[in-house]
């Protein structure tokens, strides 16, 4: 079976052809940095990771895109909360962003790029509608022209007489239509438009404006719209026409509709292929979003749960599936991590033991692991059904308990060998990593060691040595190297 994925643009489930028989040309619609990345963010970024990897265990290149939006009024509202300016704010929540990213075990994109690094580009793009009669400009802004693309609607399903009016209230008497959307923004922020996006903690809603970043154009000083800067980005670093885009369900209409109005328009070229969206993340019956601040971040995730269990609760259905965050679906993926964990170590150590047979052979194991495998693989080519994928590594789990209880002396080596490389390789698909070196944050884990050793000194300063002494085997028991200088004692955690 080949790989079929359900394509938003035409509401069919269809067989997938990248342009390049080689190469995947992969665009993710990434966050508008002004906000803790939290686990609907976090459901969206593993679920595009499960798409890549599989994508090159088909054998496929990938060049994966994904952008940062650090132009942006939810940006300026956090001024004086979360930086001193609109650029230092952003980036403060772009470094925190790729730490999340990592501490997920996330691949990484082939570039991340920012909105403020393409304002060239964008210019150029509205220079291009303009001249082509797309878009006009009216008071220092640019607008687009929805009457001029024919096609408007065709994403969403909508008709352009039932489309309400786009943008802010003050944009509508410059527009000749009300859903015409903004390509540049005269000018820079209004205190307006940030006051529902306000923390108390945050500056004054004037002084926080008068940070916001602005750029010289052909029509005056001004700043981009939202819907311009993914199609300058991506056609820039991928070309005219993407395989594959990806992004939020919500994102539909307008923010997709409108990247394919002003991208085609531009290029005469189609501009995404396969459109996929990923549902929402519910959480008591809303979505989970920074909106309403009903949201987990990503590292208390990780730091609480690990990021194999993190990882095994949001593919624990499919990207474009509904999913819901409570107590009761943690649980339900700490409890299959660890089947998956046990079985794991326990094959693994029986395969290292004297026990395993060069001649055992258990027929029902070594089955159980190939059908698991044709199981993982149609379920990942039938629209990256991570549910069902999942469920097939957990078939081999229970075959290799099955195996281990069992009352025969010797161990099937190469059944059980065969069990071990496809857990490993398979979970590596849905980013599962049975080596410890993903299962938590690499800084809380710093934390807890510092702790100990802080606890460790003051036994020294005491002349309890012996508890010392027990305090450093105990870490390095757990693959901790501990290091004393003349400075103090150092350490390293495994895996550095």
């Amino acid at each position: 079976m080949t790989l079929h994925v359900t394509n938003t643009l035409t509401g069919e489930t269809e067989p997938f052809e990248p342009q390049d028989p080689e190469d995947v040309l992969l665009y993710y619609c990434g966050l508008t940095v002004s906000d803790p990345p939290h686990l609907g963010h976090a459901r969206s970024w593993v679920h595009v990771d499960v798409m890549h990897r599989w994508l090159e265990q088909l054998g496929y290149g990938v060049r994966h895109v994904e952008n940062f939006t650090d132009v942006n009024e939810k940006i300026v509202a956090r001024v004086g909360e979360d930086g001193t300016d609109e650029a230092d704010v952003a980036e403060n929540y772009i470094e925190r962003t790729l730490a999340d990213m990592r501490s997920l075990n996330l691949l990484r994109a082939e570039v991340y790029p920012r909105v403020s690094e393409h304002v060239p580009e964008i210019v150029d793009l509205v220079e291009t509608l303009i001249e082509k009669g797309y878009a006009y400009e009216s008071n220092g802004s640019v607008y687009f022209d929805v009457t001029s693309f024919e096609e408007y609607g065709k994403l969403s399903n909508q008709a352009l007489e039932e489309i309400e009016s786009q943008g802010d209230p003050d944009e509508r008497s410059e527009k000749r239509h009300p859903a015409d959307f903004a390509l540049w923004k005269a000018d820079g922020v209004d205190a307006d438009a940030i006051a529902e996006h306000r923390h108390e903690d945050a500056a004054p809603a004037e002084e926080a404006c008068e940070t916001a970043l602005t750029w010289d154009s052909p029509w005056g000083e001004g700043r981009p719209g939202w819907h311009i800067e993914c199609s300058a980005m991506s056609t820039t670093h991928l070309g005219d026409t993407l395989d594959i885009h990806v992004g939020g369900r919500d994102l539909v209409f307008p923010h997709h509709e409108n990247e394919i109005a002003q991208s085609e328009a531009a290029t005469d070229q189609q501009f995404a292929n396969y459109w996929l969206h990923c549902e929402l993340f519910q959480m008591d019956e809303e979505k989970m979003s920074s909106s309403l601040g009903n949201f987990v971040t990503v590292d208390e995730a990780v730091d609480r749960w690990g990021t194999n269990v993190v990882r095994t609760f949001l593919t624990a259905g499919s990207y474009n599936s509904q999913q819901l965050y409570s107590d009761e679906t943690i649980a339900e993926a700490e409890e299959r991590w660890d089947r998956l964990e046990r079985a794991h170590e326990a094959a693994t150590a029986a395969i290292d033991s004297p026990s395993a047979g060069t001649k055992a052979e258990d027929g029902e194991l070594r089955e159980t692991v190939e059908a698991a495998r044709e199981a993982f693989t149609e379920a990942m080519n039938d629209d990256f059904n991570t549910r069902e994928a999942q469920s097939a590594l957990l078939e081999i789990a229970a075959a290799i308990n099955r195996h281990l209880e069992a009352e025969d002396d010797a161990a099937d080596y190469r059944g059980l060998r065969r069990a071990v490389e496809t857990l490993e390789e398979l979970g590596g698909v849905l980013g599962l990593s049975f080596t410890g070196k993903t299962n938590g944050s690499a800084e809380l884990a710093g934390d807890v060691v510092e702790l100990v050793l802080g606890v460790r000194e003051r036994e020294r300063e005491d002349g309890n040595y012996e508890r010392a002494d027990e305090l450093r085997d105990e870490l390095e028991a757990i693959g901790v190297e501990v290091q004393d200088t003349d400075e103090g004692p150092s350490y390293r955690l495994p895996g550095e």
